[in-house]
């Protein structure tokens, strides 16, 4: 299915990726609804920036609400669903939370989808449902471990999207994205952390453990993932990675950012942004071979040359100043 003229919903479209992954699909010629989280301010969060914002239907709402599941899903052909709650520390402090949102949010996805007849649903997962790598790297037969509430509350929302396409045919894809980057991330990802405190002018960059590896995707990349996962029919039905099939620790991801940004701060461990020891995830390295040979995917950006597009938008100032540097955000 080529998604020129296809009439699309992106739950989360307010977010870091989903936000792009609008652009991404309205510059394919795609028809698309965006779900924002209802706010008393009706603020459309990053939908409020996107540049196609004159060309997009904007609805407010939240997935919890079946009604609002129903109503948005009518006349969609296409549903990328990314809303959820993503920040892992803050699913220690309110795990039910995410359990409501992720899980309960994508059953009514699910069943809004299938009375709707929509056409294909993308579920969005994420690397953290694998937890430490038991072998790197990682493909999609790995087993499954919930070290978080979050990710616990993934592995749920997956196995839903799973069971109505088993159970009622619904055609589904579970897209598992490694550790995505880019513009308009939230602070509390340790990429715009390092970059908007040295951007700052902190002599010392505050973050947590610096020993674990991650599995890093430019947000252009992912979201170009994400497209070509909808346009082939070989992926229905199938759970698939997106990443780039490389590590890093984050201690060297710092190092690598200071030297792009020509800093000399140093780096300090912060006991609040560190996991509980049996919760951090260790390792993670994306086998990304799977996607490739479903669709031909490969990524376009190396890591270098997506962080200095990325450092590039986190020091203009007016892209800094919507962020409270000296405030750790969970």
């Amino acid at each position: 299915m080529m998604l020129s003229d296809t009439r699309i919903l992106v739950t989360g479209a307010d977010g870091f990726i989903g936000s792009h992954l609008v652009e991404a699909l309205v510059d394919r010629g795609a028809k698309v609804r965006a779900l924002a989280l209802y706010n008393s301010f009706n603020d459309w969060g990053w939908l409020e920036k996107v540049r196609c914002r004159d060309r997009i239907e904007v609805r407010t709402g939240d997935i919890r609400d079946p009604s609002v599941c129903r109503e948005i899903t009518r006349d969609i052909d296409v549903v990328f669903h990314l809303a959820a709650l993503i920040a892992i520390p803050y699913s220690y402090r309110a795990p039910q939370s995410y359990f409501q949102t992720n899980v309960l949010g994508t059953l009514n996805i699910c069943q809004a989808s299938l009375d709707n007849d929509v056409k294909r649903v993308l579920q969005t997962s994420t690397s953290e449902v694998y937890g430490t790598a038991q072998y790197v790297p990682i493909d999609e037969k790995h087993p499954l471990q919930a070290q978080s509430p979050y990710s616990a509350s993934k592995i749920g929302a997956d196995a839903v999207a799973e069971s109505f396409f088993l159970s009622f045919g619904l055609p589904v894809t579970i897209v598992r994205p490694f550790n995505t980057y880019g513009p308009r991330q939230s602070a509390r990802a340790v990429i715009p952390s390092i970059i908007t405190q040295i951007a700052s002018g902190c002599d010392a960059v505050r973050i947590g453990d610096v020993t674990p590896t991650r599995d890093f995707s430019y947000v252009a990349d992912t979201c170009s993932g994400f497209i070509c996962l909808a346009e082939s029919d070989r992926t229905i039905g199938e759970e698939v990675n997106i990443g780039s099939n490389s590590e890093i620790s984050i201690e060297d991801l710092f190092l690598l950012i200071r030297g792009l940004m020509q800093s000399k701060a140093t780096l300090a461990t912060e006991e609040a942004r560190l996991r509980p020891g049996k919760s951090e995830v260790r390792r993670l390295w994306c086998d990304n071979r799977k996607i490739r040979e479903l669709t031909g995917f490969k990524p376009e950006f190396s890591f270098e040359d997506g962080l200095k597009r990325t450092i590039d938008w986190f020091t203009r100032r007016e892209n800094l100043s919507n962020y409270k540097v000296g405030i750790y955000n969970v």
